[in-house]
């Protein structure tokens, strides 16, 4: 999503539940029990209608980085691990717990013999070579090549120093599969569920070439549905049921159809007219819509930021001047944002890691509590700040681009962080830069804004999923922000202290004191939750706490 993963990057629209990596668990505010939860048996026609907010960008396991794709994968493909209802990750593709060396670095991984690609084919422990090798091969440029560095030479293998060959992974025969790790690794049951270390087939993969993953004639699939009727481009997809799915008989949805939403109000009005079972609601059809029976708010580990980007087309931003990344942090009312416009239950945050996400391995305090607030809504020093920052830059103004999604309430969003900038600190002109989520992606990637609306969902439930984004030259970083402390802390944080879980945990506290308060690098302004009106004939459907939002495999419907 790295994850986690959206986010996410996990760069995430404002819209739907979309982080990297992408992807945050949560739960229904009102009753689990009415809504998505184990009641009745299934009965009906078991078709269920749903809505995304974006394009696919890839449907590649290895490639994809943002939720909307992270979510097609993890419906239809399934690796060693997957998530179960309780957020757990509990064997899958893996036929049994692995059997794990005395020092905690060497895992031997019995596969499941029963498992089988939509063609037929079996799932063995060769297509897991070759998915983590592809995923770590430079020339492959996937996003989340870094989780790799948990794998032995993981690290060196994307700076170009080793082969994919020599990665830590083999197929000792076609159902065993040796993984050697880097260190130990307490979270590594969570990568083995995540996309990027799903298997690929090999053979088909090569065949395919270039045209692999490009629309759904072109992918294999050993997960419970199967994609069809995506073209690469279009704004609807499907997904049926695969019959060669080693654990069909807990399938029980036939198909489900998805279409691309944008706009909140022609998503209510599908749902009222019973052409989607489930939609999102913008900030004011949430506040229409609270006292509807089908009303469920859903809170996620998903962190809301800004990013500063310190240097654009190789030249220094204003954002490369604390001061100034300060004065804008500490000039947004992020009470007021989520109060009135998001009002869809989301909070204000003043932590990159979200509140009630991870906790002491001692005494169990939620990471918030221990890390402390940061960057909390001052004006005074929000103009202190900027006076200073214009001092230091030579200039009495200042023009910046805000860049963020296209959907409605995210330029809603833009449009209060304009005023509130702008209103607050004198000489500052913002221009707001709206584009589709693909186009953003892009332009995060490339490294072309000035600060923009980011998010993250985590990947595997550990700090270190968010603050590992802002490592210096990390995959997710794109900001040009460093810190050779910050590096420091993570690094002791994975190598010197790994598996020591307490002394682990107490510098990843460190870490974002150093991110938030004393560099700025980034401002979190909420941790999200999303309104929606959905059927109450819809159960199990699985919430996911990090990783893709969604698990559809034992959702069913009593229509």
């Amino acid at each position: 999503m790295k994850k986690s993963k959206l986010f996410l990057t996990l760069g995430l629209t404002l819209l739907l539940s979309l982080v990297l990596v992408a992807c945050g668990g949560g739960s229904d505010s009102k009753s689990d029990d009415k809504k998505g939860s184990n009641s009745g048996k299934a009965s009906g026609e078991q078709v269920l209608n749903l809505t995304e907010s974006a394009l696919i960008p890839s449907a590649d396991s290895t490639k994809a980085d943002d939720q909307v794709g992270l979510n097609v994968v993890n419906q239809t493909n399934e690796g060693l691990y997957a998530l179960n209802k309780d957020g757990i990750p509990a064997i899958a593709g893996a036929a049994e717990e692995p059997k794990i060396s005395d020092d905690k670095t060497v895992y031997t991984i019995k596969l499941r013999e029963d498992a089988k690609w939509s063609n037929g084919d079996p799932v063995t422990a060769n297509d897991y070579v070759y998915s983590w090798r592809r995923a770590v091969d430079p020339n492959t440029a996937a996003t989340y090549s870094y989780l790799f560095d948990a794998i032995k030479n993981g690290g060196d293998i994307v700076a170009g120093k080793k082969k994919p060959e020599e990665l830590g992974i083999k197929a000792v025969d076609d159902y065993t599969l040796e993984v050697t790790l880097s260190k130990p690794t307490a979270y590594i049951n969570s990568l083995f569920a995540f996309p990027t270390f799903f298997p690929l087939n090999e053979k088909f993969v090569t065949e395919k070439g270039e045209k692999y993953a490009q629309n759904s004639d072109n992918m294999l699939f050993n997960g419970p549905f199967q994609l069809k009727d995506w073209t690469g481009t279009n704004k609807k997809w499907t997904y049926v049921k695969n019959d060669k799915y080693w654990d069909k008989d807990k399938v029980k949805l036939k198909q489900i159809n998805v279409q691309v939403v944008q706009d909140s109000g022609t998503g209510l009005n599908l749902y009222n007219t019973d052409k989607v079972d489930r939609t999102v609601l913008s900030a004011d059809y949430a506040a229409q819509n609270k006292n509807n029976k089908d009303y469920v708010t859903v809170n996620d580990s998903s962190t809301f930021y800004i990013k500063f980007n310190q240097k654009r087309a190789g030249k220094d931003t204003v954002f490369a001047n604390k001061n100034i990344r300060k004065a804008i942090a500490l000039a947004i009312d992020k009470q007021s944002y989520t109060d009135t416009v998001l009002k869809n239950g989301s909070k204000p945050a003043n932590n990159l890691v979200p509140e009630g996400f991870t906790f002491d391995p001692g005494n169990k305090e939620d990471y918030t509590k221990e890390s402390g607030a940061h960057l909390e809504y001052d004006v005074k020093e929000a103009q202190k700040a900027w006076k200073a920052g214009l001092k230091e830059l030579g200039v009495n103004e200042i023009t910046v681009e805000f860049t963020s999604d296209d959907t409605e309430n995210a330029r809603k969003s833009s449009e209060f962080i304009q005023d509130q900038l702008q209103k607050n600190l004198d000489g500052l002109t913002v221009k707001l830069k709206n584009v589709p989520f693909k186009v953003r992606l892009q332009n995060d990637q490339n490294q072309d804004y000035d600060f923009s609306m980011s998010g993250w969902g985590p990947d595997y439930q550990d700090p270190s999923t968010f603050l590992d984004l802002f490592v210096t030259d990390g995959a997710q970083n794109r900001m040009s922000y460093s810190n050779k402390d910050y590096d420091k802390i993570l690094n002791d944080a994975s190598v010197t202290y790994a598996a020591d879980d307490q002394k682990r945990w107490d510098e990843m506290v460190k870490a974002e004191k150093i991110l938030l308060t004393d560099d700025v690098a980034v401002q979190p302004l909420y941790q999200r939750s999303t309104a929606y009106l959905q059927k109450d004939y819809i159960k199990n459907l699985q919430k996911n706490p990090f990783g893709p939002d969604y698990t559809y495999k034992e959702t069913y419907l009593t229509k």
